[in-house]
């Protein structure tokens, strides 16, 4: 919770990852604001800030008296979002750089190819 973004965003995406590497299921519920409040030493209003905005989103959903649950479809849906902001930040500027230099796709898949051999 200190990488300068506002922590609400923060909790909000600290439950969209435990969504997407499958902590948390679809139609199971998610930690109330109060405990994200008191693990993360946050105020509740913040938690519950960052929590409303993935209700709003539909990433999850309210059972009135007992808590926030994971919407059904929500794992995909997040990431296919996550796919396009990754394209749009990364892939566009590299498919960009790659034809200042006159690298076409096929020599950049190779180059991709190998940098994954290396790993």
């Amino acid at each position: 919770m200190d990488d300068g973004r506002p922590i609400f965003l923060q909790i909000a995406e600290l439950l969209e990852n435990s969504i997407l590497d499958g902590s948390l299921i679809e139609d199971t519920q998610v930690p109330s604001t109060n405990e994200l409040a008191a693990f993360h030493r946050i105020n509740p209003a913040t938690a519950a800030k960052g929590v409303n905005q993935l209700v709003d989103d539909g990433t999850l959903y309210k059972k009135r008296g007992i808590g926030m649950f994971v919407a059904p479809g929500a794992r995909e849906r997040l990431r296919g979002r996550r796919r396009e902001e990754f394209a749009r930040q990364y892939v566009q500027p590299l498919l960009a750089e790659a034809r200042k230099l006159g690298i076409d796709p096929t020599e950049l898949k190779k180059m991709i190819d190998t940098w994954e051999e290396r790993r």
